[in-house]
């Protein structure tokens, strides 16, 4: 289970007609009790979609009693009208449920520039907050419909779970595509059943966000919608250590990057570029997401090219400190540079398998950090060339 799978949560995902294909586009998630105590990172893209501006203010007192959202549009760059829309979606669960608006999270992912239809987001609300009340809404498959709900391009729907003393952590993702980092990356609910305090959980977000979805870079893209929301039911009535919750909280966030890795558009490989030997962590970082922005690199992975040299030329665009000819690169095990020289030939380096390891030796110091990418393919572009016609 994921979303479900914390005491004290009830989950949806229905069909509302927002997709063409017909199939679910619309979940709701609702905490119980007996505490509703949130926190949430948005995107730190300047342009943002209306569920952002209302999430927003929703999210200043720390209290969220639930989420509703939806896949099959954006709703961004939709004006007042869009606004309003957005409103209206939080009215109509929070009637349903008996909460406050003021306390409905609303998230939306699609395409941007379209105006959502407000009648099939109400009916939506309707069956699934209608389903939310049935028995069945604290079950596994109830979490299974909310996680495939939101899915967009995503081929298969994501969740973790994580459960320790007592208590739990489950979540559920999504997201293909425009997989940057902005604090966030894409739309994603975790619950927990722990007794924490708003503070606190902001804390364990950042915290496991910083080190997991952060480093999730899969095109270079970000979204105007992307969204990571912990609630909190409190029903396990355990309090945790801190640093235990963090801990478990980060192993899901990181488990549910991985997944958004492995299913993202049209990615032929799955890339880790780990920096060591660097003089800070934002050093390793910015090296590594250099690489991992590379469409050069990119694209040679795609064609199982070991092409170290555009390895080494992506770490030459940024401001980190190294010796530029003292830098070490193997690729999938194999020395292929070492000291800016040719070691072992690329000859030996074998990229048939969908994992590829990439490892820089900065030699400058003693810190690390590691990226997570994907290949440029001819999937993806013909994907993303055809994705609002």
């Amino acid at each position: 289970m994921s979303v479900t799978a914390a005491v004290g949560f009830l989950a949806a995902g229905v069909a509302c007609g927002l997709k063409t294909s017909g199939g679910l586009d619309l979940a709701v998630v609702h905490n119980v009790g007996p505490l509703q105590h949130a926190a949430t990172v948005f995107t730190s893209n300047r342009c943002k979609a209306n569920p952002i501006l209302w999430s927003e203010q929703v999210m200043q007192d720390g209290i969220v009693s639930a989420i509703v959202l939806n896949s099959g549009g954006a709703n961004c760059y939709t004006g007042t009208r869009g606004f309003q829309t957005t409103h209206a979606t939080a009215e109509a669960v929070a009637e349903r449920l008996a909460i406050s608006a003021g306390d409905v999270l609303v998230c939306s992912t699609g395409l941007i520039g379209e105006q959502l239809d407000l009648d099939k987001l109400t009916a939506g609300v309707w069956d699934a907050t209608r389903a939310v009340a049935d028995e069945d809404g604290a079950s596994e498959a109830a979490g299974l419909a909310a996680a495939t709900a939101i899915m967009t391009t995503d081929t298969k729907p994501k969740q973790a779970v994580r459960s320790a003393d007592g208590w739990t952590v489950g979540g559920m993702a999504k997201g293909a595509g425009m997989l940057a980092p902005g604090l966030a990356t894409m739309l994603v609910v975790i619950t927990t059943d722990a007794v924490l305090e708003p503070a606190q959980l902001d804390q364990a977000l950042r915290s496991a966000t910083r080190v997991t979805f952060d480093r999730l870079d899969s095109d270079g893209c970000m979204s105007t919608n992307d969204t990571v929301s912990l609630l909190a039911s409190g029903s396990s009535g355990v309090t945790p250590e801190l640093s235990a919750f963090t801990e478990a909280l980060t192993e899901v966030c990181r488990d549910l990057t991985l997944q958004l890795q492995a299913d993202a558009e049209g990615a032929a490989h799955d890339v880790a570029i780990e920096v060591v030997g660097a003089v800070s962590e934002d050093d390793a970082v910015e090296v590594a997401r250099a690489v991992s922005r590379s469409n050069l690199f990119k694209a040679a992975i795609f064609g199982n090219d070991p092409n170290w040299g555009r390895v080494l030329a992506a770490v030459g665009t940024t401001g980190a400190e190294f010796d530029p000819y003292g830098i070490d690169v193997a690729m999938n095990g194999v020395q292929v540079c070492t000291a800016g020289e040719p070691d072992q030939s690329r000859d030996l380096v074998d990229l048939s398998p969908r994992a590829v390891h990439v490892l820089i030796d900065l030699h400058a110091g003693d810190t690390g950090a590691t990226i997570w990418t994907n290949d440029l393919t001819h999937d993806y572009v013909h994907e993303n060339s055809a994705y609002a016609s």
